[in-house]
């Protein structure tokens, strides 16, 4: 059956096609680099995405001080959490990352504390509901000293 020429480049066409188009479970996500930095800051504070696309953020820290000083945390937060709240029971949340356990269900995706030379990444679906969503770092004063961003869907 498929022994004919015609059949496989059909085949052949029908994938590449499908992958082009991102319609096939074999298409890349997006890939968005992050580096925490010793500044308190993101080096990407806006991100844009399209509703429903797969997204990879990968955050390296660049620093070169111990973890316990300069760890960096990545959280996609959902619409309509507020980052102040978030952040601020992040502080006491020490033993799970400085997330607060009781609040993971206003995380859209997150990437546990890196420290020092370290890159960890998380893969997900961008929300289908067109909109800014903020994302911060939760690690003790990070937020308040302005290491945050913005995922803007459309």
């Amino acid at each position: 059956m498929l022994n004919d020429n015609k059949t496989l480049y059909a085949l052949f066409f029908l994938f590449v096609t499908m992958v082009m188009l991102g319609t096939s479970s074999l298409a890349r996500a997006a890939t968005i680099d992050i580096e925490g930095m010793d500044t308190l800051r993101f080096s990407v504070t806006r991100i844009n995405a399209k509703p429903g696309e797969k997204l990879t953020v990968k955050l390296t820290n660049k620093t070169s001080l111990p973890p316990a000083v300069m760890s960096h945390n990545f959280v996609l937060l959902k619409k309509g959490t507020d980052p102040d709240k978030f952040a601020k029971a992040g502080i006491e949340a020490r033993d799970n990352g400085y997330i607060p356990k009781d609040m993971m269900d206003q995380i859209i995706a997150h990437i546990d504390l890196v420290a020092g030379g370290e890159t960890k990444a998380v893969t997900f679906d961008v929300p289908k509901e067109p909109g800014e969503y903020t994302y911060i770092c939760t690690f003790p004063g990070h937020y308040a000293a302005g290491m945050k961003g913005t995922l803007t869907v459309k």
